[in-house]
């Protein structure tokens, strides 16, 4: 894809499961636990305050990173696609 994403990379005060920074892209991939309410919950304002920092958050679970990186890939290509028509430089 050209972009460097690197892995447990820090984000204000979280750590994101993979970061690009130049796409201000973070990649969080999310286990059974995150299925819980109050790990929800948390997950929920972690992402707002990502995104108030400028980040792009996008949430992959476990059986779609096992079972389905045909979609991972699409959704990833089609951010990217999207971020560089409204970044054009």
């Amino acid at each position: 894809m050209g972009y460097r994403f690197n892995r447990q990379r820090p984000a204000g005060n979280y750590i994101a499961d993979f970061l690009c920074k130049e796409l201000m892209l973070i990649i969080e991939v999310d286990g059974i636990t995150h299925q819980f309410e109050e790990v929800n919950s948390k997950d929920q304002n972690r992402q707002k305050d990502l995104q108030s920092m400028g980040f792009t958050v996008i949430r992959f679970d476990d059986d779609e990173i096992l079972h389905d990186m045909a979609n991972v890939e699409r959704t990833l290509i089609h951010y990217i696609e999207m971020y560089k028509s409204v970044n054009k430089k």
